[in-house]
């Protein structure tokens, strides 16, 4: 996860479908502008009958007091992790100041009704410069659909770029969908070479129109091959795959390959555990090629492989989501999602330190919602081996043991304790005879969510477990330790 937000998809460019609702004044260049793909362009010869013609918006010069707004409804509504306030070639006529906001609302309301609903500022009065890409991170993991650029007073901006991750309507995402759509929350994580078009452009929505507009890769004078890997939506059974090399005649690949992995239960650094979804197949120049998978099991990242090299257009994974996501979001899920993979590492193992569940939480990333967070860490706490789970209970704490460190966990630690570590001298060296005897039946700790729960009714647990056998017992460790997990996630999130 690339801790640059300008690595997000840019959730109002018109390739997503970003549109400009409303505009105060557009005397000189147009408001539609805004959300073009391309950079923008200049031509020092270029004047009309309002003077000179610019690549961006721009209005009038103000002679009363007041500022002009433009509202951009997002292609992709989702969390907003950074704004680009791109004033190129504007030198004279830049605003000094520009402000940002944001709002969410159901379907597709009317120019009036948007600019009357409650926004939450993403940048308050900030300076830009001119002729510059004016960058700004926004931490408020939220869920947006429409953004509103204010210049304060008047000037030209050239694009706004309003980069995050895909939070779409669940509603959307019922039945058989294209699982890897950049519009639906899919995107591209990991890919061999990139060197003449971008590997998402192959989950941008309709049909390239060129092979500027697919993923083309420099031509392989080694050994090897190219290949792109992409997380779903969510995890999900494919039933049909879609490889289009259209506009590309003379560097289509030769061949083509399509695997699947879920990140829940597979090593995706291990290349024997990926299912094979579409065997290598040769494909044609400029053609769109579809493929009928039939393979039951569940996978949440899939690899497209191409041999040895050559362009694509579009790839489309079709398929059911396992389960729907919601619309939930935590003030803190932006944060998990753009953070480098050391700092998520080191965050999440203090919530889990089970080697085998931080990296399918890190693999998983980003999430749309806080939902889908906890999702994933059941299912992997589910799965957990015996290493795992030795793993993750060697960094819990005793029932009643008290931890005095900084740490999160040892934090974490005090604060689920905290009727266990006021137990009165009755029930303390209870617990703790507890404590030695589970751990002599059962060769672990004693693990249960102390949240919430009285130091008798640990007591009284305690001692129920005591009489499991081993398979009885390690199901409910992993039960607890699933809660435990659970609430230091949520308590993550909401920071």
């Amino acid at each position: 996860m690339a801790d640059d937000f300008k690595a997000l998809p840019d959730l109002a460019s018109r390739l997503l479908g970003g549109s400009v609702v409303h505009a105060d004044d557009d005397f000189f260049a147009a408001r539609e502008n805004l959300v073009s793909a391309g950079a923008p362009e200049h031509d020092p010869a270029a004047f009309g009958l309002r003077g000179k013609v610019y690549d961006g918006w721009e209005t009038r010069r103000r002679r009363e007091p007041g500022d002009d707004t433009a509202v951009i409804r997002l292609g992709v509504p989702g969390v907003v992790e950074g704004v680009v306030v791109d004033t190129s070639w504007f030198t004279g006529n830049f605003p000094p100041h520009v402000s940002v906001a944001a709002t969410e609302l159901p379907g597709y309301p009317k120019p009036d009704e948007v600019l009357g609903s409650d926004w939450t500022p993403l940048l308050s009065h900030v300076a830009v410069q001119g002729d510059a890409a004016n960058e700004f991170a926004v931490d408020l993991g939220r869920r947006f659909t429409h953004v509103r650029l204010t210049l304060h007073p008047d000037g030209g901006v050239a694009r706004l770029r309003v980069h995050g991750t895909p939070v779409p309507d669940p509603a959307l995402l019922a039945g058989t969908v294209d699982l890897a759509a950049l519009e639906h929350g899919g995107d591209v994580v990991a890919c061999s070479d990139m060197y003449y078009a971008a590997a998402r452009n192959l989950l941008l929505p309709g049909r390239a129109r060129s092979t500027a507009e697919g993923w083309e890769n420099a031509r392989r004078r080694g050994g090897g091959n190219d290949f792109v890997t992409v997380r779903l939506a969510g995890a999900g059974v494919v039933r049909r795959v879609v490889v289009d090399t259209s506009c590309f005649v003379g560097n289509a690949p030769d061949s083509v390959s399509v695997r699947g992995a879920d990140s829940r239960t597979d090593d995706l650094d291990d290349p024997g555990g990926w299912l094979e979804l579409v065997p290598r197949t040769r494909v044609q120049p400029d053609t769109r090629h579809q493929f009928p998978v039939d393979q039951p099991r569940p996978v949440t990242h899939v690899r497209l492989d191409v041999f040895p090299d050559g362009g694509l257009a579009r790839l489309r994974v079709l398929g059911e989501l396992e389960s729907l996501p919601t619309l939930g979001n935590g003030r803190g899920l932006g944060r998990l999602n753009r953070l480098d993979e050391g700092e998520a590492s080191t965050e999440l193992r203090a919530v889990c330190a089970a080697t085998s569940w931080v990296r399918g939480m890190l693999a998983a990333r980003p999430y749309a919602s806080v939902e889908a967070l906890l999702a994933t860490s059941d299912q992997l706490v589910a799965t957990l081996d015996d290493e795992g789970l030795a793993e993750a209970l060697a960094a819990h704490a005793r029932i009643g043991e008290r931890r005095t460190g900084g740490s999160r966990e040892d934090r974490w630690s005090r604060t689920e304790q905290a009727a266990a570590l006021a137990a009165g001298e009755d029930l303390q060296p209870l617990l703790e005879e507890g404590n030695r005897e589970y751990e002599r039946r059962f060769g672990r700790v004693f693990l249960i969510r102390a949240a919430g729960r009285s130091a008798r009714e640990m007591y009284d647990a305690q001692r129920a477990r005591l009489g499991n056998d081993e398979e009885t017992e390690r199901a409910v460790v992993l039960g607890e330790l699933a809660a435990i997990v659970r609430l230091r996630l949520e308590g993550m999130v909401d920071g």
